[in-house]
């Protein structure tokens, strides 16, 4: 009886532990190699989002993703963006962890992945396009209508749509191989 639930409670912490590591890796990359752009800046840190759905799943993926993306705004000074990133980032990584994990492929079908990924990265530039007008139209001094504050946002759109890619680049051959190795 004993063994049984001290192996419950170690899956437990293991998944907490898991869930932390990425939460971290994903705050450290996001704020280690930046490039400004327009609204915020472009960053690695969608490689850990892409590595945690396949390592993680969609619902331990989003709370990494979320929380992870989050901090790095906050701790960057991104103050203003961090509900949105906390909603954008988390469902990207839901969804890239659903696809990823969807008819048995468990994160292990490097096709489904990419699928995956890009389905997720096209969320995430269509919900920051939107979370950015909204921001322009409404919560900065520029007077700006919502559909003007989404022009004037789509400024930004290259920029997130090398970062999904980067992203992606980074994080298939990776994740291939931290499956492979079983190190997660």
């Amino acid at each position: 009886m004993e063994g049984k639930g001290s192996r419950v409670m170690s899956t437990k912490t293991l998944s907490l532990v898991q869930v932390a590591l990425m939460i971290a890796m994903t705050t450290l990359v996001t704020m280690t190699v930046r490039v400004p752009i327009f609204s915020g800046y472009t960053h690695l840190g969608d490689s850990m989002i892409f590595l945690a759905a396949i390592l993680l799943g969609n619902r331990k993926a989003f709370v990494s993703a979320s929380v992870g993306m989050m901090l790095a705004d906050i701790l960057s000074g991104y103050l203003i963006w961090s509900p949105f990133t906390f909603v954008i980032k988390g469902v990207m990584a839901f969804i890239a962890g659903t696809i990823a994990y969807r008819n048995g492929k468990e994160g292990e079908d490097f096709g489904n992945n990419l699928v995956a990924f890009v389905a997720a990265g096209v969320w995430m530039v269509l919900g920051y396009l939107v979370a950015s007008g909204f921001i322009t139209a409404y919560l900065t001094t520029e007077h700006v209508s919502f559909i003007q504050g989404i022009i004037v946002s789509l400024r930004d759109v290259p920029a997130n749509c090398i970062e999904v890619a980067v992203g992606i680049l980074i994080a298939l051959p990776l994740g291939k191989v931290i499956k492979k190795a079983n190190l997660f």
